[in-house]
């Protein structure tokens, strides 16, 4: 597949349809900006520090597709992503978490993919190793035999020396012909069991292997929401411990190719290329930015501590160097996109520094009813092909209608309208309850097919419907 920062504008947009219904201009802003990432790169190394990331605001009611945009982004994107909630932070000083933390997930999740990357370089010759392992545990090998007759000892080399041989001697002679004889049928038998297991036939066959000891780790707070690994102060200081498991063939495979691909990546070079990754690729998705403004509403209380913490993450949007545990990282060229509903309050209502720092706006649409019979049926993951998958692996089929999605879809449109709008969410309140009795009565019915359609649905939902304006299927 090709890489995300590989692929134009528009087939950024064309793969984020396959699962995002709507907001085109979201969709367009986030495609251009990794893009202009791509391009980027692209120019000379003084022009390279010259040009930043232009950061994206996104505003918009919750459930229209905000927090998706950045998961599908964070699947598509070759590239460390960190998705974090700005109420969890807290002004200095205060008690709670510390926002340079965010850059610090950014740079663990940097490497994780970079090790995942180097691990899967070197599946195919740890997948050799794996496999002598395996042999050399069905069949091991003896142990050697004497090492000739080379004298020991002063007498024993001059009785030896006129071509006398001793009983001993005779014996370990006739033990080592022995053995040579035995290395050599179990060579054979290795040459059998090597062709065995590539044709399948020993994958259930128990087997003891050697594997890494990794003991639970006991963890030491270290303050502001860190915890680190009491084992990880020494380092490499202390030796590997192994320790014996026995476990089929198939199983035992799988463990010793990753353990002996870990073994084969050089973790200082995958460290380098992870904070490097991170500094230039990096990005940040800060949700639920409008907590953190300070409207009109509020001039006491968590107001002062609201207005610290977007003081706190101005300095790590504008570029800034945080410490981590694998070493210094810059965030400069890190990539931050925003996200809030910013019903009370209005972007306008962060401080201006922060507002600066977020040039790119994108209001984000409401669902309409259209969106909603899209959501259930268009994406790869549609929300009714969910549901048939899972009610088909015991062997019952459920079809839906058309009339049944278009009432679904009324329902879910007309009670965002006049309750709480909570967009493509109500889908999911309505496709649980209207599945429920469906899919608790499945171990005992007998039906092998099941016809969902627009009747089923008003009856289903009777009890909650406004009898003077049925028609209308409010809730």
């Amino acid at each position: 597949m090709t890489t995300l920062y590989e692929m134009t504008p528009k087939e950024i947009v064309a793969e984020l349809d396959k699962y995002i219904i709507g907001q085109d201009e979201a969709k367009k802003s986030v495609a251009v900006a990794l893009r202009n990432r791509y391009r980027r790169n692209l120019l000379p190394e003084e022009w390279k520090d010259e040009i930043t990331p232009k950061n994206i605001l996104m505003i918009g009611s919750t459930g229209v597709g905000k927090t998706e945009i950045a998961r599908r982004l964070a699947k598509l994107a070759d590239a460390p992503f960190v998705k974090v909630e700005a109420t969890k932070y807290s002004q200095i000083g205060y008690v709670g978490k510390d926002v340079e933390s965010m850059v610090r997930d950014l740079v663990e999740a940097s490497v994780r993919i970079t090790k995942q990357k180097r691990i899967q370089e070197k599946y195919s010759v740890a997948e050799e190793i794996a496999q002598e392992k395996i042999i050399q545990a069905i069949i091991p090998s003896k142990g050697k035999g004497a090492q000739g007759s080379t004298p020991r000892n002063p007498f024993e080399y001059i009785m030896g020396g006129a071509g006398y041989k001793t009983q001993k001697q005779q014996y370990e002679e006739q033990k080592a012909s022995e053995s040579e004889v035995a290395e050599s049928d179990i060579e054979l038998a290795r040459v059998q069991v090597r062709q065995q297991l590539i044709d399948g036939l020993l994958e259930d066959q128990y087997i003891e292997i050697e594997v890494d000891d990794n003991p639970t780790q006991n963890t030491l707070d270290v303050g502001e929401g860190g915890m680190i690994a009491i084992g990880n102060i020494f380092g490499d200081a202390m030796p590997k411990r192994k320790k014996k498991k026995k476990m089929r063939v198939k199983d035992a495979r799988k463990v010793l190719i990753e353990q002996e691909a870990q073994n084969l990546i050089d973790m200082e070079q995958v460290t380098a290329e992870a904070l490097e990754n991170a500094e230039q690729n990096g990005i940040i998705f800060i949700d639920e930015m409008d907590k953190i403004a300070s409207g009109s509403d509020y001039h006491v209380g968590a107001d002062v501590s609201r207005e610290g913490v977007q003081r706190d993450i101005l300095p790590i949007v504008e570029g800034s160097v945080v410490n981590t545990k694998h070493g210094s990282v810059k965030t400069d060229y890190m990539l931050f996109i925003g996200a809030g509903a910013f019903h009370t309050v209005k972007p306008t209502d962060l401080i201006p520094e922060l507002q600066g720092r977020f040039p790119i706006r994108v209001n984000l649409e409401n669902l309409t009813k259209e969106d909603f019979i899209q959501i259930l049926t268009k994406p790869e993951n549609a929300l009714i092909k969910q549901h048939k998958m899972l009610l088909e692996t015991e062997g019952v089929k459920v079809n839906f209608t058309d009339g049944a999605v278009d009432t679904i879809a009324t329902m879910a449109y007309l009670t965002n309208e006049q309750n709480e709008n909570i967009g493509a969410r109500r889908l999911h309140t309505i496709m649980e309850k209207l599945l429920e009795e469906i899919s608790y009565n499945i171990p005992d019915t007998t039906e092998e097919e099941i016809v969902i359609d627009s009747d089923y649905v008003k009856n289903k939902f009777s009890d909650i419907i406004r009898k003077d304006n049925i028609e209308r299927f409010i809730l």
